[in-house]
């Protein structure tokens, strides 16, 4: 059986989970990463991207914008600028982050938030 570390994904509106995982899948700015139990401590700046958390209940799914990932040690902590479980993201509040994301491709200044915006456009729109 695999190791498990501890996780803890904020927001700063809250703390969406705090939880013991197998592993955590990041989306990093320089590429997507796996994090697994006494991984060498490291930070990295997160892109627009879905993290997808290994648990004791399965594979969990959460859409972040931005932030950043903290780890060492004592486990694996994700400071977001927005995060939000995938199961929430249906409907009208699936929609509302489409819309936010494409006013942001709109009115975005510079390479570098352009692609910031198109990214977090792309994996919204491959929420189902």
């Amino acid at each position: 059986m695999a190791e498990t570390f501890k996780f803890e994904l904020v927001s700063p509106e809250r703390l969406l989970i705090s939880a013991d995982v197998k592993s955590v899948l990041v989306p990093g700015d320089e590429g997507d990463f796996v994090v697994l139990a006494n991984h060498a401590p490291m930070m990295s700046v997160l892109r627009p991207g879905l993290l997808v958390l290994d648990g004791a209940d399965g594979e969990k799914s959460y859409y972040v914008n931005g932030g950043f990932s903290d780890m060492g040690p004592s486990g694996l902590t994700i400071l977001a600028e927005h995060a939000a479980d995938c199961a929430d993201l249906k409907g009208d509040a699936l929609q509302a982050e489409k819309t936010s994301a494409s006013e942001m491709v709109d009115t975005a200044e510079g390479d570098a938030a352009k692609r910031h915006a198109a990214e977090r456009v792309a994996c919204l729109e491959a929420i189902n």
